[in-house]
C-alpha cells in the first residue's frame, strides 16, 4: 500500500495533529507544508522533511502530488480555505470548528457537494475514550431513553490561551460559545441523539475585560504556553482586542425533545469538563477525573445520594493528545480519504455544533432572547448522510 500524501496549511497549535498524520511507510506521509510564518514554516519543515514549503496556500492547492489536505488555520479563514481545496480537488480534513457562521459551514456544505470532494470535520471529542463509553452506556440503555444533557466546562487557562491571541476577537471567532463549545456542543447531540432547535443564553466579560492589553501588532509573551498567571486578575498583555465573553450559559431544546444545558467559565482554577446525562430510568455522570476517569451509573432507587453509584466504568487508558483522540481522528480520515464510506465524525453534525453555537451568542448579545437553529438544506443533509457520494 503506497502512502497518502499529505499537505497541512496551519502549522500553530494544533500541529501534533500533523505529526500524527505522518506516518512514513504505514500509509501516510506529510510532504507539503505551507503557513504564512516564515520561522514556523522553517521549524516545522524540520520535522517533517517535507519537500515543498509555501507560504501560499493557493501554490499548494495547485500540485498534483497531494491526495489530501490537513487544514488548521485560523477559524475566520476556514471557510475561504476549505473551498478552495474543495473546488481544487483535495480531501480536506477541517480543524473544528467548521467556520465562524451558519452561512459559511453551509457554504463549504455546498462546495463539497458540488465538487464531490471528500470532506471532514475535527471533532476529535467522539474518538475520546470517556465519551465513546457514556455513548455506548446510553445506546445500551442504561439510563433508558435519555431526556435532559448538562455540561459544565471550567477553563483553568483561558485567559492565557484564549484572550491573549485572536480568539479574543469576535471577528475571528464569533465568540467562545462558538469556538470553545463546539466539541462540547458536538457531543451534547451524539450522546442525546438531535440536534439543537432552539437556544436561549446569558453571559458577559467580567474578567478579562478591563486587564492590561498590548498593543497592535506585538507578539504574545515568550513562555504563554508554560508559564501561566493566577489569579485571573493578575494576568497581563492581553490580546489588543478583547470582546468575546469569558463566562456564559446556554439552554437548548434539541429537535428531538431533549433539553440540554451548557456553561462555560475562563477564570476557574482547575480545567475540567463534567457531563450528566439523565433518561427515563437513570442518570450517567463523568466527572472529569484526569488518571483513572470513570464513567458513573445509578439506575436503581429512589435513595439519597450514592457517591460509589450502581455502576462504574472505567474510561480505557489511552496514549496521545486527547486521550489518544488525535491519534484515532487522523487514522480515521485517512481511511477515509482511501475508501470513503462512513465515519464517526460528521460534516452535518459539525455544521449543527457551529448553528447551535452561533444561534447562542447571538441570543447572548440581545439579552437572552429565544433564537431558533435554522435547519440543514434537506439536499445537503441527504448527500452528506449518503456518505458524500452523489446518486448514479
Amino acid at each position: 500500500m503506497e502512502d497518502l500524501r499529505i499537505g497541512v496549511i496551519g502549522l500553530g497549535l494544533r500541529a501534533s495533529l500533523a505529526r500524527a498524520a505522518h506516518r512514513p511507510g504505514a500509509g501516510a506521509a506529510v510532504t507539503a507544508l505551507c503557513d504564512t510564518d516564515p520561522a514556523v514554516l522553517k521549524h516545522q519543515a524540520g520535522v517533517f522533511d517535507a519537500a515543498y514549503v509555501t507560504e501560499d496556500h493557493r501554490r499548494l492547492l495547485e500540485r498534483d502530488d497531494l491526495d489530501a489536505v490537513i487544514l488548521m488555520t485560523p477559524d475566520d479563514t476556514h471557510e475561504r480555505i476549505a473551498i478552495d481545496c474543495l473546488e481544487a480537488g483535495k480531501a480536506v480534513y477541517v480543524e473544528k470548528p467548521l467556520a465562524i457562521t451558519v452561512e459559511g459551514c453551509d457554504a463549504i456544505l455546498r462546495a463539497a457537494r458540488r465538487t464531490g470532494t471528500r470532506l471532514y470535520v475535527g471533532h476529535n471529542m467522539r474518538h475520546m475514550g470517556v465519551v465513546r463509553l457514556m455513548r455506548e452506556a446510553i445506546r445500551r440503555g442504561d439510563i433508558g431513553e435519555p431526556k435532559t444533557v448538562w455540561v459544565r466546562h471550567f477553563v483553568s487557562y483561558g485567559g492565557d490561551y484564549y484572550f491573549k491571541d485572536w480568539h479574543a476577537d469576535r471577528t475571528r471567532t464569533t465568540g467562545l460559545l462558538l469556538q470553545k463549545a463546539a466539541h462540547d456542543l458536538d457531543v451534547i447531540h451524539w450522546l442525546a441523539g438531535g440536534y439543537t432547535s432552539r437556544v436561549s443564553a446569558f453571559g458577559d466579560l467580567m474578567v478579562y475585560g478591563g486587564l492590561p492589553r498590548r498593543e497592535p501588532g506585538t507578539p504574545r509573551p515568550e513562555g504563554w504556553l508554560r508559564e501561566y498567571d493566577w489569579p485571573p486578575t493578575a494576568r497581563r498583555d492581553l490580546h489588543h482586542v478583547v470582546d468575546v465573553e469569558d463566562v456564559s450559559v446556554m439552554n437548548m431544546r434539541l429537535d428531538n425533545g431533549v433539553i440540554a444545558a451548557y456553561q462555560q467559565c475562563h477564570f476557574t482554577p482547575d480545567y475540567v469538563r463534567n457531563y450528566t446525562v439523565i433518561g427515563t430510568e437513570g442518570r450517567l455522570e463523568n466527572f472529569g477525573d484526569g488518571p483513572g476517569d470513570t464513567v458513573k451509573v445509578w439506575n436503581t432507587g429512589p435513595t439519597g445520594y450514592r457517591g460509589d453509584a450502581d455502576v462504574t466504568y472505567r474510561v480505557p487508558d489511552a496514549q496521545g493528545g486527547h486521550g489518544g483522540a488525535d491519534t484515532e481522528i487522523i487514522t480515521e480520515f485517512l481511511r477515509f480519504v482511501r475508501e470513503g464510506g462512513a465515519t464517526d465524525t460528521s460534516p452535518v453534525a459539525a455544521r449543527m455544533s457551529v448553528a447551535a453555537g452561533y444561534q447562542a451568542t447571538m441570543s447572548l448579545r440581545d439579552g437572552g432572547t429565544p433564537y431558533d437553529v435554522p435547519a440543514l438544506d434537506p439536499e445537503l443533509a441527504a448527500y452528506f448522510e449518503a456518505g458524500q457520494t452523489r446518486e448514479s
